[in-house]
């Protein structure tokens, strides 16, 4: 029997894929490795997990129609689909649109069609999917609760809420269980280099300055990659009902500053920022907090990285997957 991983070559597929292949199960690896951001820290990630025998990997786009009935046959013996693709960027999806359109809509749907498939034959345990805290964007109430009203403000953030549409009218007309998380400013080793602290990382250890949107008055829950992998998998173990769709929060639960994020990073970097205030960018949130009381009561979800530990690791990957040879 095997998982399907969706973007395995991404930041949190990757580390996924990784950790379900150090507790023994067959990953099946998907990821159209598109330019986005650059194609050789994909390929690295790639690298690390083809060292694993219980790992197979197909470039594959996940908004092709055929991709349904290629990954449904019988020979791959799919059990688990754990969707993690999608278009990133808030920015982005103002200039772009079309290319959320296909990823994240046309992308979900033809996922759920292979969630479909594998379940009118009985083959599917759990349909597991990668949302966002971007869908809360412009709401009023603090800490972000599953229950709220979305809020989005961004192209992006409107077509993850909308996929987790698709996952809910999907599930209940297949019977299938699914659960989508909704992750809250994902961080770490191995991270996207359009994140603000990989961003901000090159950037300081280059010379170059960093730009504090909405003149830095920006706070975020920021979650350790580690922390949201326990979370992911926690939830991967636990399929709701036949038919029905969980959502959960994946967070800190602990709102930081950006001013003390490039405070502490200027610390573990050992170099001071040349900082640049500029104005608030269209699409963005102001703020991100995540209420994971639901995540807490029913997966045992326990974040245990502070946003300093969580700093120094990054820098120490950075260093060491840049300049391997100092």
């Amino acid at each position: 029997m095997a998982i399907l991983v969706t973007g395995a070559a991404g930041f949190i597929g990757f580390h996924i894929s990784r950790a379900l292949l150090e507790r023994g199960e067959r990953v099946v690896g998907i990821d159209n490795l598109n330019d986005y951001y650059d194609v050789a820290l994909k390929r690295a990630r790639l690298r690390r997990l083809e060292a694993h025998a219980g790992f197979a990997f197909r470039q594959r786009d996940i908004a092709q129609e055929s991709l349904a009935e290629e990954l449904a046959a019988p020979d791959l013996d799919l059990t688990d689909i754990v969707h993690m693709a999608a278009q990133a960027g808030v920015r982005r999806s103002l200039d772009a649109p079309f290319s959320y359109v296909e990823s994240n809509l046309r992308g979900q749907t033809v996922l759920c069609e292979l969630a479909r498939r594998l379940r009118e034959r009985n083959a599917l345990r759990h349909f597991l999917f990668a949302s966002s805290s971007s869908i809360y964007g412009g709401s009023d109430r603090l800490p972000y609760a599953v229950g709220d009203e979305p809020h989005p403000l961004s192209f992006y953030a409107a077509t993850k809420y909308c996929g987790e549409v698709i996952v809910r009218a999907y599930a209940g007309l297949f019977a299938f269980p699914a659960t989508g998380l909704r992750f809250f400013t994902v961080y770490g080793p191995w991270g996207r280099p359009d994140m603000a602290l990989y961003s901000f990382t090159e950037a300081i250890e280059n010379g170059r300055p960093i730009y504090l949107f909405n003149h830095g008055a920006m706070e975020r829950d920021f979650t350790y990659i580690d922390d949201a992998v326990d979370g992911a998998l926690r939830a991967f173990d636990k399929p709701p009902a036949a038919g029905a769709t969980q959502i959960y929060n994946i967070g800190n639960h602990r709102m930081e500053s950006l001013a003390r994020m490039v405070t502490l990073l200027e610390e573990v970097l050992g170099r001071q920022a040349d900082k640049r205030l500029a104005p608030m960018q269209p699409g963005d949130a102001v703020r991100t907090y995540a209420d994971i009381s639901t995540s807490e009561r029913d997966l045992g979800y326990a974040p245990r990285t502070d946003l300093r530990q969580g700093i120094e690791r990054f820098v120490s990957w950075y260093r060491e997957y840049h300049r391997p040879e100092a």
